[in-house]
């Protein structure tokens, strides 16, 4: 996990939502992603459909067997059928994302029973140090929109 914190911090300094990915495959890091939305304006940019993407292509196959995705946030209902239908073996996710979460915070869709697969899942892995990145960035990003606001007032 402290790999996909790393991740986390390269979106944070690029300006992107702080959240990393790392996929492991025969205890071997094989793919990592930090969230790339703003840099390439595609809503799809997450850190974990980039690192899964990333992972397929290192192992010439989409479907991800026995892999374990780490991410610093809960993932999203994209992120989490995405998981679903690559077979991810077991999902490592740290901060609870309240507004978008799949895995309990919005909505539930990785305990669902599901007719092919199932994906482990084990949630809060060092969840103090990625709810803190978020923190910080959108607290960063909430002070510069007041700067922004401020200097532009006409007078």
């Amino acid at each position: 996990m402290q790999l996909a914190v790393e991740e986390a911090k390269k979106a944070y300094d690029k300006g992107e939502v702080p959240v990393g990915a790392v996929l492991v495959w025969n205890n071997e890091v094989i793919a990592r992603a930090h969230n790339l939305v703003e840099t390439r304006q595609d809503a799809s940019a997450h850190a974990e459909l980039l690192c899964m993407a990333a992972g397929a292509e290192k192992l010439n196959n989409w479907r991800l067997l026995n892999t374990t995705l780490y991410s610093t946030l809960e993932p999203c209902s994209m992120c989490a059928g995405a998981m679903l239908l690559s077979r991810i073996g077991t999902l490592v996710w740290g901060a609870p994302d309240l507004r978008h979460g799949a895995h309990g915070s919005w909505i539930n869709v990785l305990d669902q029973p599901h007719p092919t697969h199932r994906i482990e899942v084990r949630k809060g892995v060092l969840a103090g140090v990625c709810s803190d990145l978020m923190r910080s960035f959108f607290q960063n990003r909430r002070l510069k929109e007041v700067g922004n606001e401020a200097g532009s007032i006409v007078r």
